[in-house]
């Protein structure tokens, strides 16, 4: 896991989570980066295989601007391929979590890339502080 912020134009490793291999499942992975943060940065996930070569996610850009409301933006675009856009605000500071499932209620991602999805009907859900609210989004290849 790596972060970068717009004052320091490198990315720093912050984290690491080890995979489970190649397999036929869904997996979940999670990581809090508790640092203090006084500016907005941006994430991204480094996957190396075993044989050494890796390639990254897409950014996930954050702020740590607090708003007075809880708000799930819709994704733009919508449809969208392979990459869509999805603001969210908060009311207080906490761990927040932003996943993707499919229509059978199977959670497919978070940190979320569309690239090895298939087309089709998804749902994203925001969950802070006891509240959650969930969206609609579709993918189209």
């Amino acid at each position: 896991i790596e972060r970068s912020s717009a004052s320091v134009s490198a990315w720093t490793r912050i984290g690491f989570s080890e995979g489970a291999g190649t397999c036929n499942t869904p997996r979940t992975y999670t990581f809090a980066d508790n640092s203090p943060v006084a500016e907005a940065c941006s994430y991204r996930l480094k996957q190396v295989d075993r044989n050494g070569d890796f390639r990254y996610s897409t950014c996930v850009e954050m702020s740590k601007q607090l708003t007075r409301t809880f708000e799930l933006g819709q994704n733009y675009p919508n449809p969208f391929n392979p990459t869509t856009e999805i603001k969210f605000s908060v009311q207080t500071a906490g761990r927040v979590r932003l996943a993707v499932y499919n229509t059978l209620g199977q959670e497919m991602a978070t940190l979320f890339n569309g690239d090895r999805l298939a087309s089709g009907v998804y749902y994203y859900s925001l969950q802070t502080n006891g509240t959650t609210e969930i969206k609609k989004m579709l993918l189209m290849r």
